[in-house]
């Protein structure tokens, strides 16, 4: 059987699974913060910085198309008031992980969090008070637990954070299908076309599936991290939606791999080491 640094992969889920377990009894999946989701009816914006969300955050990951193992990590901070990206960073490393369903945070998560330490040090004024995940939260296939726990649930309970996983696809998780979901956006019974709550079989609720702007065709699938409720988070992904990904993890995709193609040293000095 496959070994990761010597352990066999059977051995390496189990201790996983663990972790997981340890992490997700520390979730929280309600409001848990001092800010607001800036509306219209705010007032100046002197009065409103110390109230209202100002600096949401986003996280992705670029590959390496000759070598996949080697990934860019970005992280972009916006600025609501006017979406200007006010702090970005990128790290390039070679993954030494494989992708294993149902445990993309222990190959994707560690090199994120050492981004988040770098702003809170280095540009603390900029650090996200919400971040935006490219990977799921709740929706997200179960372990042995009764909730779904994905890379947005792992990198906001790590990093005591308010995150909010986005999803371009959905995974079967509790009786979802993307193509029923779908089929419910289209329906002209349905009262609000742009959003689908996604409540499984058990009938707990997942998530939502969002037309994010009217122009967009495919519905992204927003789902709680930590520390925020369902309501909000999809104030906050509506809000920042000028395409169909919400602006912090556009950003971070368009930059994290525009990094790769402009420093391809830095790729070749990883894949060295």
């Amino acid at each position: 059987m496959e070994n990761i640094h010597g352990t066999s992969l059977s051995s390496q889920i189990n201790n996983w699974t663990g972790i997981q377990e340890s992490l997700r009894r520390r979730l929280v999946l309600e409001d848990d913060f001092k800010w607001r989701v800036p509306t219209h009816e705010d007032g100046s914006e002197e009065n409103s910085i110390a109230e209202t969300l100002k600096y949401v955050g986003g996280v992705d990951l670029s590959f390496l198309k000759d070598d996949p193992s080697i990934a860019c990590a970005g992280l972009v901070v916006v600025d609501l008031d006017n979406f200007n990206v006010v702090y970005d960073d990128f790290s390039v490393v070679q993954l030494q992980i494989p992708y294993i369903p149902g445990f993309l945070a222990f190959r994707e998560a560690p090199i994120l969090l050492e981004l988040l330490e770098k702003v809170k040090h280095d540009a603390p004024l900029f650090y996200p008070q919400l971040l935006m995940v490219d990977g799921n939260g709740l929706l997200h296939p179960q372990g042995k637990g009764s909730v779904g726990f994905g890379l947005a649930c792992h990198l906001g309970v790590i990093a005591n954070l308010p995150t909010i996983g986005i999803g371009k696809n959905l995974h079967h998780v509790d009786g979802l299908v993307q193509s029923e979901v779908r089929i419910l956006l289209e329906a002209k019974e349905n009262c609000s076309k742009d959003l689908v709550t996604l409540t499984g079989y058990s009938g707990s609720t997942w998530g939502a599936a969002m037309r994010s702007t009217e122009s967009s065709l495919k519905p992204i699938f927003v789902s709680i991290g930590h520390r925020i409720s369902l309501d909000t988070a999809l104030k906050a992904v509506k809000m920042t939606c000028k395409y169909r990904v919400p602006e912090p993890i556009r950003q971070a995709d368009i930059r994290s791999r525009d990094y790769l193609q402009k420093h391809p040293w830095v790729a070749k000095i990883v894949q060295m080491q």
